[in-house]
C-alpha cells in the first residue's frame, strides 16, 4: 500500500506494534458519547471483486485484468477515482485480492453510484492497456440484493459485445462464500474454500471508535486486502496511513525555543557587565552571529506560519530553504489483520450458538520519514558527525587566533547544563519556599514535613550542581576579563608594552588548553592566565625580575588577585546556601517538637499560658526570615553562577566563529526533523496501548526503545545524510516525554507541546480526561519518560554495492556496532525491572536474548548487503514494545520496498499467510498505480484516450539486490570507463 500511493503520498517506513482490540473500546466509545472524536471513522462498506468469462482483445489470449472503482460526485456530479485492484494475469475469470473502501470524503450511501471499468493490460512492459467493459451500480442495490452479491454485465464500448460479468461482494463477518481458489493463482489445483472475512462495521467489537490514529493524525487513506491462509481460509487485512500534523508543529514550536533560548544568550551577554576592549569586541561579535540566526529563525517561522492545509514535505522540496527544518513525507501507517475463525466456531453459529468468542486483530504500526538531513546545506563537505569531529580538532587552534580559553566539549557542555539546571531549580525552590511559609501559617505539621522534603531535595541538588571547579575558575576568568584587572605583582613599564603582542602568542601556544589542567576541570590559576594576557592587548606584559634580567612571569607567578575580589569568595556563597537550609530544616524540627509538646496533656492554667504566648502566627513568624535568607542567598548564587557558564560559552562561541554556528544551525535542522518523527510515533504507540498495563508498566519503569531502520548507502552524499542522521537520533537521548490532562477535550488542546532547550527537551502529550484518569499514578504525577533511540543502517541500493567493493563502509559498522550495543543495555535494564509477561507475544517463539546474540554476530560479521541486520533489529523492536522507523533519502523506493516486504513476511510468520499467496501479496501492496494514473486510462465512455499503461509498477525484494549485485557492478564499470572516455 505504501508504494502506490506515491504520487498523492510520498511516504513509506514501519515501526510496529501489537495489541488486542478486544481491551480498547469502552474508553474511546465514551470519548465519543460526550463528543470528543479521537479517529476518523473507518469505512463501513468495504467490497470485493471478482470477474467471469472475460474476453480479451486477441482471442489466442487470456486478459491480464484489472478494475477501476469510481464513485459519481453527488455534488460535482462527475466521476471520482477511488481505487483500483492489482493485475490478474492470464486469467478469464480472475479473483482480486485488492478490496474497495470509500474514504471519509465519500462516504459510501445507498444512493452512491459506483462505477467499475475493467481493463486490459496486454503486457506488463508496454505502456498499454485496452479497456474491455463497464458496469454501474449502486450501494442500495448491493445492500437489497441476496447475500449482499451483485453479478453485473460488463459493456463494451460499442455496447453490443458481451465482454463477460463482473460480481461485487460485500466483506461481511461469519458468512460463507465458495470461491475458485485457481481464480487466484494457477499454481493452486481448483478446489473450494470458505472466504470469511470480517468487516468494520460489523465485527463483534465496536471498532469504529477505536483509537486507530488521534489528534494530530489526518488524512486516512485505506486500503483492504483478503489474503489465503495455509488452511485455505482467508485473512482480512486493512491498511490505513495518515499524514502528522507533528510534521510542521513540531518544528514550529522548536524554532519559537531556538529564538527564545537565543535571545535569552545575547541578554545574558549584555549582563555580564563592562570588560576589557578584547573581550568586549569578541562579545559584540558572538551577539552579532546569534542575532543573525535569530532574524533568519524568525523568517523561517514566519514563512512556516504561513503554510495552511499542508501536512507533510514531499521529496521534491527537500532541498527547498524555508521547509528545511520539516522531515520528509512523514506518515504513519497501520496494518490490522483479521484472521478467520475456526470452522467450529461457524458450525456453532449457524446452529443459533447465542455468544461466540471475539475475534482478536493484531496492528503493526509504521512509521516512515525522509533520512533527518541538512538537505538544504548540502553535504560537499560532508555530514554533522564528520564535520563536528574535524571542527573540535581544529577548535584548539580558533582559540589561539581569538586569544580567549579553550574548553573541550565535556567543559561546554557542562557548562550548558549547569545553566539548564539552575534556571530549572531556582524557581522550584522558591516556590517550595513560600509553600514552607503557607504551611506554617496553617500551622500543619503535615504540610511542614512534605515540603520541606521536597524544598531539602531540590536545594541539596542545587548545590550539587554548584559544587564544580569549573564555576569556580570561570568566575576568577570573568574577574579577569574585566577593565584594568592586573595579576600579582604585575607592574607594567612602558618598554614592556612594546613585547607583548609576540608574547600574547608564546604562551598561548605553550598553554593552548589551560582547562585541561584538572582531571575534568581546570585550577583557577591555568584559566585565567590567558585572560590576564586578553586584558593587556592595549596596555602591558607581566614579567618579573630575575637574575639574569626581566623574564616572562612564571606560570604560578600569575595568579589572579583583584584587590575588590576574594577567591574564597564563591566557596563561601554556595556553602551559604546549605547552610541557610539548615537552619530552616532545624527550625521546623523546632516547631514541631513544640507542637508535640503541646499536644500532651497540662494543667488547664498552663494551657492557658500556652495558647496565650503562642499565637497562630508565630510560625510563620519564626520561619520566614530564615526563608527569606535562603532565597536570597539562592538568588545571590544564580546571578553569579548564570554569569560565570555565560563567560564560558561566550569563549566557546568567539573560538567557534563562524564555523560553530553553522554547525550549531545544521545540528537544529537534523534535530527537528528527527524530534517530530519521534514525537509521532510515541504518540501512536501511545495510543496503541493505552489499555495495556504491561506496556504501561513498562514505559513508567523504563521507557521505550525506538528504533530507526536506515536504508541509505555510504557512498556519495548519502554518507553525508548518514552522518546527519547519526547525529540526530544521537540528539534524541536529550528528550524526555511527559503525558498531561488536556484543559479541555476539544482537539486543539490534544496537541504534543514542547519546552526546554537544546540541551534538554520534554514533549507534554495531553490526553482527555477520561483516559488521562486510567493512567498509572506516576504517570499522572508527570513522570519524565525516556526514549532510547537507535539507529541500524543498511544500504541496498547501486551506490552502497560500489561502496562495498570500491569504498568504504566503516561508518556503517560502526553505526551498528555502537548501536548494538545500546540495545543490549536497554535489554538489560527492561529485563531488571519489567517482567516477561508485560512483553507482547508473537507466533515465532523466538527469545529476545537469543535474536540479541544473532544480531551481534551478524553486526561483526563481513558480509555485504547484510540485511539480515535489519530483520533481526525489527523482530527485536516488536518483541520489547518498541517503535519502529524506516527511513531512506525520501522515504519512497527503498522504504516501501522494506515497509511492505516487512509486512508480508509478518503475514507468512504470524498469521500464516500461505507461501503461494506470499509473491501476490507482495506485488498487491507494492502496486505503484495512484488515482493520477488511472485517471488516464483508455475510457471511451469518458472520452479520455491514452497510451499510459494500467500496469502496476512495483518495486523489487531485497533478495533481488543481493542475487544481482555482480551484474550491477559491471554496469557500473562501464559506465565510468564510458565518463572516462567522454571526458577524454
Amino acid at each position: 500500500m505504501v508504494a502506490k500511493w506515491g504520487a498523492a503520498f510520498e511516504m513509506s517506513g514501519l515501526g510496529l506494534c501489537f495489541t488486542c482490540v478486544e481491551t480498547q473500546g469502552r474508553i474511546w466509545k465514551c470519548l465519543q458519547n460526550r463528543g470528543v472524536i479521537l479517529t476518523p471513522k473507518l469505512p463501513q462498506v468495504e467490497l470485493s471483486l471478482a470477474c467471469n468469462d472475460l474476453v480479451a482483445s486477441g482471442r489466442d489470449r487470456k486478459p491480464n485484468a484489472l478494475v477501476q472503482v469510481a464513485v459519481i460526485d453527488p455534488h460535482q456530479q462527475h466521476l471520482v477515482t477511488q481505487a483500483c485492484t492489482e493485475i490478474v494475469e492470464a486469467n478469464k475469470d480472475p479473483l482480486f485480492l485488492t478490496g474497495v473502501t470509500f474514504p471519509s470524503e465519500y462516504p459510501a450511501s445507498p444512493e452512491t453510484l459506483v462505477k467499475l471499468t475493467v481493463y486490459d493490460s496486454k503486457d506488463k512492459s508496454q505502456e498499454s492497456s485496452n479497456f474491455l467493459g463497464s458496469a454501474t451500480f449502486s450501494v442500495g442495490d448491493l445492500l437489497r440484493a441476496k447475500d449482499e452479491r451483485l453479478t453485473l454485465s460488463l459493456r463494451s464500448s460499442d455496447g453490443v459485445c458481451a465482454a463477460g460479468t463482473v460480481v461485487v461482494s460485500r466483506l461481511k463477518m461469519g458468512e460463507m462464500e465458495e470461491v475458485d481458489v485457481d481464480h487466484i493463482t494457477t499454481d493452486i489445483p481448483p478446489q473450494k474454500c470458505p472466504l470469511v472475512c470480517d468487516s468494520a462495521s460489523h465485527a463483534c467489537v465496536d471498532r469504529e471508535n477505536y483509537p486507530l490514529t488521534g489528534p494530530v493524525f489526518k488524512n486516512p487513506v485505506c486500503k483492504v486486502y483478503r489474503f489465503q491462509t495455509m488452511d485455505s481460509k482467508w485473512m482480512l487485512v486493512r491498511e490505513q496511513m495518515e499524514e502528522c500534523t507533528l510534521s510542521f508543529s513540531i518544528p514550529r514550536q522548536l524554532l519559537s525555543l531556538y529564538i527564545q533560548q537565543d535571545m535569552n544568550r545575547v541578554q545574558d551577554l549584555r549582563e555580564l557587565g563592562e570588560l576589557s576592549p578584547h573581550w568586549d569586541n569578541l562579545r559584540k561579535e558572538v551577539m552579532a552571529r546569534y542575532g543573525g540566526i535569530i532574524g533568519y529563525y524568525q523568517e523561517t517561522l514566519a514563512e512556516l506560519d504561513k503554510i495552511t492545509g499542508r501536512s507533510f514535505k514531499p521529496s521534491c522540496c527537500k532541498a527547498q530553504k524555508s521547509l528545511e527544518f520539516i522531515p520528509i513525507n512523514l506518515h504513519t501507517q497501520r496494518m490490522r489483520v483479521t484472521c478467520p475463525r475456526k470452522t467450529g466456531i461457524l458450525s456453532r453459529l449457524r446452529q443459533g450458538a447465542s455468544s461466540s468468542p471475539r475475534l482478536k486483530d493484531a496492528f503493526y504500526d509504521i512509521v516512515t520519514v525522509g533520512a533527518p538531513a541538512a538537505h538544504f546545506q548540502g553535504f560537499k563537505c560532508g555530514g554533522l558527525q564528520r564535520l563536528l569531529s574535524r571542527y573540535e580538532a581544529e577548535k584548539k587552534s580558533f582559540s589561539t587566533a581569538y586569544q580567549c580559553i579553550y574548553y573541550s566539549p565535556e567543559h561546554t557542555a557542562k557548562a550548558q547544563e549547569v545553566l539548564s539546571t539552575v534556571s530549572l531549580l531556582q524557581p522550584l525552590i522558591t516556590s517550595s519556599a513560600d509553600q514552607l511559609l503557607q504551611a506554617a501559617q496553617e500551622r500543619s505539621s503535615t504540610g511542614l514535613k512534605d515540603v520541606l522534603k521536597k524544598l531539602s531535595d531540590k536545594t541539596e541538588q542545587f548545590v550539587h550542581t554548584l559544587k564544580d571547579e569549573l564555576v569556580k575558575s570561570a568566575l576568577l576568568a570573568l574577574h579577569a576579563a574585566q577593565p584594568g584587572y592586573v595579576s600579582k605583582n604585575q607592574k607594567p613599564t612602558p618598554a614592556q608594552a612594546g613585547q607583548h603582542q609576540g608574547h600574547v602568542h608564546q604562551c598561548s601556544e605553550q598553554n593552548p588548553s589551560p582547562v585541561q589542567g584538572l582531571p575534568g576541570h581546570s585550577p583557577a590559576t591555568s584559566v585565567t592566565e590567558s585572560t590576564v594576557m586578553c586584558n593587556n592587548v592595549d596596555g602591558s606584559q607581566t614579567t618579573t625580575k630575575g637574575e639574569g634580567g626581566t623574564l616572562p612571569l612564571k606560570h604560578q607567578d600569575s595568579i589572579p588577585h583583584h584587590k575588590e575580589y576574594d577567591e574564597e569568595e564563591w566557596d563561601r556563597v554556595w556553602a551559604n546556601v546549605a547552610k541557610c537550609l539548615n537552619c530552616v530544616i532545624a527550625m521546623v524540627d523546632k516547631l514541631q517538637e513544640e507542637d508535640n509538646n503541646r499536644q500532651e496533656p497540662v494543667p488547664e492554667q498552663q494551657l492557658a499560658d500556652v495558647i496565650t504566648s503562642h499565637n497562630p502566627g508565630d510560625w510563620k513568624e519564626q520561619l520566614c526570615p530564615l526563608v527569606t535568607r535562603l532565597k536570597d542567598c539562592v538568588m545571590e548564587v544564580v546571578g553569579k553562577a548564570k554569569r560565570a557558564m555565560t563567560f564560558v560559552l561566550l569563549q566557546e562561541a568567539a573560538c567557534s566563529i563562524p564555523q560553530g554556528f553553522l554547525l550549531q544551525q545544521r545540528r537544529d535542522v537534523v534535530f527537528s526533523q528527527a524530534l517530530a518523527a519521534l514525537a509521532c510515533g510515541f504518540v501512536m504507540r501511545l495510543y496503541a496501548g493505552m489499555e495495556d498495563k504491561g506496556f504501561l508498566r513498562q514505559l513508567q519503569l523504563v521507557g521505550l526503545v525506538a528504533q530507526f531502520e536506515s536504508l541509505l548507502s555510504t557512498y556519495s552524499e548519502e554518507i553525508g545524510m548518514l552522518e546527519d542522521m547519526e547525529v540526530g537520533i544521537s540528539d534524541l537521548q536529550r528528550v524526555v516525554f511527559k503525558i498531561t490532562e488536556a484543559k479541555t477535550d476539544d482537539l486543539s488542546d490534544l496537541q504534543p507541546l514542547v519546552c526546554g532547550r537544546r540541551d534538554h527537551f520534554t514533549v507534554e502529550v495531553p490526553l482527555p480526561r477520561l483516559v488521562f484518569q486510567t493512567l498509572p499514578e506516576e504517570i499522572k504525577e508527570g513522570k519524565p519518560l525516556q526514549v532510547f533511540p537507535v539507529l541500524f543502517n543498511v544500504g541496498i541500493n547501486e551506490q552502497q554495492t560500489i561502496a562495498e567493493r570500491f569504498g568504504d563502509i566503516s561508518l556503517q559498522e560502526r553505526i551498528n556496532q555502537k548501536n548494538f550495543e545500546m540495545l543490549e543495555a536497554y535489554y538489560k535494564s527492561l529485563s531488571e525491572k519489567v517482567p516477561l509477561e508485560c512483553l507482547p507475544c508473537f507466533q515465532t517463539q523466538t527469545d529476545v536474548k537469543e535474536l540479541l546474540e544473532t544480531l551481534g554476530q551478524n553486526v561483526v560479521t563481513k558480509k555485504r548487503k547484510n540485511v539480515e541486520i535489519l530483520w533481526i533489529a525489527g523482530s527485536i523492536c516488536r518483541r520489547l514494545n518498541g517503535i519502529r522507523f524506516t527511513s531512506c533519502k525520501s522515504a519512497k523506493d527503498r522504504t516501501s520496498m522494506s515497509v511492505t516486504l516487512e509486512q508480508c513476511a509478518l503475514l507468512r510468520d504470524e498469521h500464516q499467510l500461505s507461501k503461494d499467496c506470499f509473491i501476490r501479496a507482495l506485488d498487491c501492496m507494492r502496486s505503484r498505480l495512484t488515482q493520477g494514473d488511472i485517471g488516464q486510462w483508455e475510457d471511451p465512455e469518458a472520452g479520455a484516450v491514452t497510451e499510459n499503461k494500467p500496469a502496476s509498477r512495483h518495486f523489487y525484494p531485497i533478495a533481488l539486490l543481493l542475487v544481482s549485485s555482480h551484474l550491477l557492478v559491471v554496469w557500473l564499470i562501464l559506465s565510468l570507463v564510458f565518463l572516462l572516455a567522454k571526458y577524454q
